[in-house]
């Protein structure tokens, strides 16, 4: 995090008239929330790194974005555009990531220093709408909203272990290609039918467009995506949001769009594993619990750890061709790479939870409930898994960020014409303000 402020100051000073660095909030442990601004335009794009504490490729990605637009006038004034490119938002949870950040990139060092807070304390999420939001976080990035109001808002998440793709809240015809070329140039596989979307609208290959918020209760919106977030909010504006997401293990099979040869018997031996490997949780957390003390740093520790045991059980149900989970609603029609991320999914939640258990237990330098061996097989159980039984193999950063830097220029360009057919008397795309999402 240090670093990243650091690099940022740099440039602006090699560049004075042309970059600007603010402070625009502070975090809830006191971290100053930095942006770095390119450009003089009248039209304000908004670019957010680091929204979930694990996905660092972000913070990377907005320099590099920074440098590109300091380079090419095309993108500044040309596009009569400023890029305002906010460092971190959640800058004290990616700090409790920097065990692994600095390498050597193996998934057990990954899942050993994984954290990410409970979905509560995720900054993006506005659960009681924008009026009610708390996080200091959140509220800065509804003011940066509200203040620039940008025709463009990506936020840059990271994949662990997939491929990429992105969402939308409204289609830039044009994005899907582009981001199919880039993905062939890097090599990087592209999630033709990712876990997060799978019951969202397609745009074209890797490419999902958001759906309206529903009500709903804390486990749906989890696991669908159904609360309102700071990714509908400047919808009021005509704002385009684009979320870009980039994998940091690929797996190639997540671009398998054959049909599968028999789904329901993968999704029963997915939601078997899981309900299985979630009970092997269950165990050591109540073996661990009472050890854990009652201070904040277990406190957010425990907090994701109760979150994805809770939705767990509900997945497996969800995945379950035998089972009823409540909802009445039929699983979509699903590609091999559904089933592919399904699994891949399932294996997330269990070896996050692992993780974060893990650190409870050496955070103190004391294993009192005897869980640590345990904790380590399943640790290297499911890390195997991943790197032999999905085929998972480390995208070197560079390539990460040079794919969501060019997903992210294809969108500015796309969202620009966008805007100017608006000016000429689109439907939809006036000045007045829109519903709120969450009142749809």
């Amino acid at each position: 995090m240090d670093e990243l402020g650091a690099r940022a100051a740099a440039l602006v000073a090699r560049h004075p008239s042309a970059a600007r660095l603010r402070r625009v909030g502070t975090s809830r442990a006191g971290t100053p929330l930095l942006l770095l601004s390119v450009g003089h335009g009248a039209r304000q794009a908004l670019v957010v790194a680091g929204p979930h504490a694990n996905e660092p490729v972000g913070g990377a990605t907005v320099l590099r974005l920074a440098e590109r637009a300091l380079a090419d006038p095309r993108l500044t004034e040309d596009a009569d555009a400023t890029w305002n490119l906010l460092l971190c938002a959640d800058p004290d949870g990616s700090r409790r990531n920097e065990g692994w950040l600095s390498g050597p990139y193996t998934l057990g060092r990954y899942a050993r220093n994984f954290f990410r807070p409970g979905f509560l304390e995720q900054p993006e999420w506005l659960p009681d709408g924008p009026d009610h939001a708390t996080l200091p976080e959140t509220r800065t990035l509804l003011a940066l909203q509200d203040e620039l109001r940008p025709f463009l808002h990506c936020s840059l998440h990271g994949v662990d272990v997939g491929g990429g793709f992105a969402e939308l809240t409204h289609d830039l015809p044009g994005l899907a290609q582009r981001m199919a070329r880039t993905a062939a140039r890097l090599g990087i596989p592209r999630e033709l039918g990712a876990y997060d979307t799978l019951y969202w609208p397609g745009l074209g290959p890797a490419l999902y467009r958001i759906p309206p918020p529903r009500a709903g209760d804390l486990t749906q919106a989890i696991t669908e995506a159904a609360v309102d977030s700071t990714w509908c909010h400047p919808r009021r504006y005509g704002t385009v949001t684009a979320v870009v997401e980039a994998p940091m293990w690929g797996v190639a099979a997540v671009e398998d769009d054959s049909p599968p040869a028999d789904r329901d018997a993968v999704l029963r031996s997915v939601s078997r594993v899981l309900r299985h490997d979630t009970r092997r949780l269950h165990r050591l957390l109540a073996r661990l619990r009472p050890h854990a003390g009652a201070g904040p740093d277990a406190a957010r520790l425990l907090a994701p750890v109760d979150d994805y045991l809770l939705v767990c059980p509900r997945l497996a149900d969800a995945w379950d061709p035998d089972a009823d989970d409540g909802t009445g609603r039929p699983l979509p029609p699903m590609s091999t790479a559904h089933l592919v991320a399904v699994r891949l999914a399932g294996r997330r939640l269990a070896l996050r939870t692992a993780g974060l258990l893990h650190q409870l237990v050496t955070r103190g330098g004391k294993d009192p409930a005897g869980v640590l061996p345990e904790l380590d097989r399943l640790v290297d159980e499911w890390c195997a898994d991943y790197r032999d039984g999905c085929g998972a193999r480390w995208i070197p950063v560079a390539r990460q960020v040079e794919y969501q830097t060019g997903v992210v220029l294809a969108a500015l360009e796309l969202a620009g014409r966008r805007t100017a057919v608006s000016r000429s008397g689109e439907p939809g795309w006036g000045s007045e303000p829109a519903v709120p999402m969450h009142r749809e």
